[in-house]
C-alpha cells in the first residue's frame, strides 16, 4: 500500500523551452492512497497556477515506501499521475514512520553560530524527523545539526539531529542522539501505527 501523507511536499519538475526547468513545490492537502503508483487517484493540491493552467513533468513523489519519480500533471489544484513509474522506489524507508502534528523547540548550528528554531513535526520515525519552522518564512542556510525538543504524546522527547536536507522551511534529519527512555517510548509510538 503506497501513502502520500497530507502536508507532503511534491516537487514538479517541467520543462519550459524559454526558461528550461522549472521546479514547483506542491503540497498535499489531503492522504491519499493505493496498491500501485499507477492507480494513485489524482492529488489535491495547493497550487499557485490560474484555474485554467495546465503543466506536465516529472514529479519527485515522496510516499510512506520511499520515493520515486514518475510523469504527472497538474490542472488547477489536482495533480494526477501519468502512468507506471519510470523508476523504482529510490530511496527506501526501512524504519516505521508515524505523520507528525507535534510542537517542537530547539537550537540550530549554522555555520558558527547557534538559532533558536519553534517547528512543528511532520513525520518522524526512529530513525529520523521531517520538520516545518512555524517562527520564521526560512529556516537559516547550512544547518549542520539540531537539538530538537518534541511534545510526545507520552511527554517531551529530546534529541540530537544530523541535518540530511534543508529546504526553505523544512529540515529532514537523521537522530544522532536521542534520550534513552525516549527512544524506547518512540519505538513502540512508532511500532504500534
Amino acid at each position: 500500500m503506497i501513502t502520500v501523507p497530507a502536508g507532503s511536499t511534491l516537487t514538479l519538475r517541467c520543462y519550459d523551452q524559454g526558461a528550461g526547468v522549472e521546479s514547483l513545490a506542491l503540497i498535499s492537502l489531503a492522504e491519499i492512497r493505493a496498491e500501485f503508483v499507477a492507480e494513485l487517484p489524482p492529488i489535491p493540491v495547493l497550487s499557485l497556477d490560474e484555474p485554467g493552467v495546465r503543466r506536465a513533468g516529472v514529479l519527485e513523489l515522496v510516499s510512506s515506501i520511499g520515493v520515486t519519480w514518475v510523469e504527472a500533471e497538474l490542472r488547477g489544484s489536482l495533480l494526477t499521475v501519468l502512468g507506471d513509474t519510470p523508476t523504482d522506489i529510490v530511496q527506501r524507508r526501512s524504519a516505521a514512520r508515524h505523520p507528525g502534528g507535534y510542537t517542537a523547540t530547539g537550537t540550530a548550528q549554522a555555520g558558527s553560530g547557534l538559532v533558536a528554531i519553534a517547528a512543528e513535526v511532520e513525520d518522524i520515525s526512529t530513525e529520523g524527523v521531517l520538520l516545518r519552522v512555524t517562527d520564521r518564512p526560512r529556516l537559516p542556510d547550512g544547518i549542520s545539526r539540531t537539538l530538537l525538543h518534541v511534545a510526545m504524546p507520552w511527554g517531551l522527547l529530546t534529541a540530537s539531529v544530523t541535518t540530511v536536507d534543508q529546504r526553505a522551511d523544512q529540515l529532514r534529519g537523521t537522530f544522532e542522539w536521542i534520550d534513552p527512555a525516549g527512544a524506547a517510548a518512540l519505538h513502540d509510538f512508532c511500532a504500534a501505527r
